[in-house]
């Protein structure tokens, strides 16, 4: 009720001023209202949050796709103090903390039931999403059987007040972390009025996650989306408890539109404006790849669980200083582009992309689609995984689920490099999937194979081949070559005053080398 009463007090004269697009934000962020009832009030507000930055390897910044574009248009569909507007929605006033309660649900039989982990490995995960944010802190946790996953309360009532009772006897619990994907609204409701806290779900967790390490406005109008379901699921809940109460049907001022009404209206009018700004920037993503693409420059793809070392590994194939590798969950949220050079002598481009995360709504990757979709577009995809890390085998397979639900190509998925990070780890290890390409990418051991095992599959998808071509050095023939194409080595005949050049090349690039000087 408290949220719904700062929304009303907020909100209403502002639609008065015909200022429609703005009123969600302001509702959520203007001043607090009593009560009506003794709960804990359900603000549509998120933590701010700051990272912890203790096992940062190295100083600097990606250069991120946006950091390519030229100045914005004068016509852009949003301006910059709009994005931040609205991306200032969730956050409250000042700094607030948690000490959180971690419960996961383990399901011991049927479809929902977890075969390639354990509950025990699925908590430490749990644990880890949290203490990933640094004011938050876990100060209580247990694992709880369930046979019905599916219901409102989860957990039997013999287990659910276990629970409770293990919640009200941990001193200083302001939050529980529920270790599913997505608690209903109603479901998180009935637990807030338990236990007296606030409650949230893998989904929202990892929503303040995403919004700590947002930089570009590209990453903050994602996150915008990615919220707008909590914010329509929480209002339901909020517009219900206002109409047992009698008020959710009243008109306001001579609109004609009940509360319900203009709340909805206002959503979906937000959620327009953020879909319509996302599009623009998604059609600057794909002038800058047709760009790349002009310019024949290969791309690569990096992608993996979240935490696999991607851009260390990066790094370690591109010698990029401004790289910032860190260990902690999901430190990359927006796309980069670095380039490196192959071992006869071609120019890619390594993307590195978003990490995935088991248990995820089709929300949170649709809000990302717009960053995602460079996955599609690469010329190879390879899959970084932490071989040293107990989950290997259950992250491999979450994340070809999610490559599978992005309908990536079936040239991109057979051709796909899987290299194992993290050997260094692992005392003596050997690979035993065939293919497989053992790296430590922090200790730079097995990256020469890696580079290799690249350029043998670029070579593959993108047509270019490797030849022998003879050229008189009194003509402009050198130059152009080792201006467009990859020349690998030039053996010079003095006397003739000609040159056999090794190159790489791609077909176009040959048909227009014949054309210039050959005449053919």
């Amino acid at each position: 009720m408290t949220a719904l009463r700062r929304m009303l007090s907020a909100g209403l004269p502002l639609l008065l001023r015909r200022r429609a697009h703005t009123c969600l934000t302001s509702w959520t962020t203007r001043a607090h209202v009593r009560a009506a009832s003794p709960s804990q009030p359900r603000a549509f507000t998120l933590s701010a949050c700051t990272w912890r930055d203790a096992d940062d390897v190295s100083g600097g910044g990606g250069l991120h796709e946006e950091d390519e574009e030229e100045e914005e248009d004068d016509d852009d569909v949003i301006d910059d103090s709009e994005v931040e507007e609205l991306f200032r929605v969730h956050a409250p006033a000042g700094p607030q903390q948690h000490r959180v309660f971690v419960v996961h649900p383990d399901v011991k039989w049927g479809s929902r039931k977890q075969h390639l982990t354990t509950a025990e490995l699925m908590m430490a995960e749990a644990v880890g999403l949290v203490t990933t944010l640094d004011t938050w802190r876990v100060v209580g946790q247990l694992v709880l059987s369930t046979k019905t996953p599916e219901k409102k309360k989860i957990f039997g009532k013999g287990n659910f007040q276990t629970l409770t009772d293990k919640i009200r006897q941990t001193a200083g619990v302001t939050a529980v972390f529920v270790n599913v994907e997505r608690l209903s609204a109603s479901a998180e409701r009935e637990f807030e009025e338990a236990w007296g806290v606030k409650v949230f779900d893998r989904y929202s967790v990892v929503l303040h996650i995403f919004r700590c390490n947002a930089r570009t406005r590209e990453a903050k109008l994602q996150i915008s989306l990615a919220e707008i379901p909590l914010l329509r699921s929480r209002l339901r809940n909020e517009l219900a408890d206002l109409d047992q109460q009698g008020g959710g049907a009243r008109y306001i001022g001579g609109s004609g539109e009940t509360l319900t009404e203009v709340q909805q209206r206002l959503l979906r009018e937000r959620e327009m404006k953020i879909r319509s700004a996302l599009e623009k920037l998604r059609r600057k993503r794909r002038l800058l790849r047709s760009e790349r693409r002009h310019k024949e420059f290969p791309t690569v793809s990096v992608l993996g669980y979240t935490n696999c070392g991607k851009t260390t590994l990066i790094k370690a194939l591109t010698g990029d200083a401004g790289l910032q590798p860190r260990n902690q969950l999901f430190a990359t949220l927006d796309v980069t582009v670095h380039a490196g050079r192959l071992p006869g002598h071609m120019t890619v481009l390594f993307v590195d992309t978003i990490g995935f995360l088991s248990q995820l709504p089709h929300q949170l990757i649709d809000s990302f689609s717009a960053t995602l979709e460079d996955i599609k577009h690469s010329d190879l995809l390879v899959h970084v995984r932490d071989i040293s890390h107990p989950e290997t085998v259950n992250q491999k397979v979450n994340v070809l689920k999610v490559l599978n639900d992005m309908q990536i190509p079936d040239r991109l998925m057979s051709s796909m490099i899987e290299v194992h990070n993290k050997t260094d780890l692992v005392d003596n290890y050997r690979p035993t999937q065939p293919g497989a390409l053992p790296v430590s990418a922090l200790q730079q051991r097995g990256l020469d194979g890696l580079m290799a095992a690249v350029e043998d599959e670029i070579l593959k998808s993108t047509g270019k081949r490797s030849m022998d071509l003879s050229v008189d050095l009194r003509s402009p023939r050198l130059s152009w070559l080792y201006k467009e194409a990859a020349v690998q080595h030039v053996q010079v005949n003095a006397d003739e005053g000609s040159a056999v050049v090794k190159v790489i090349i791609s077909a176009a690039a040959y048909g227009r080398y014949r054309k210039l000087f050959t005449g053919r």
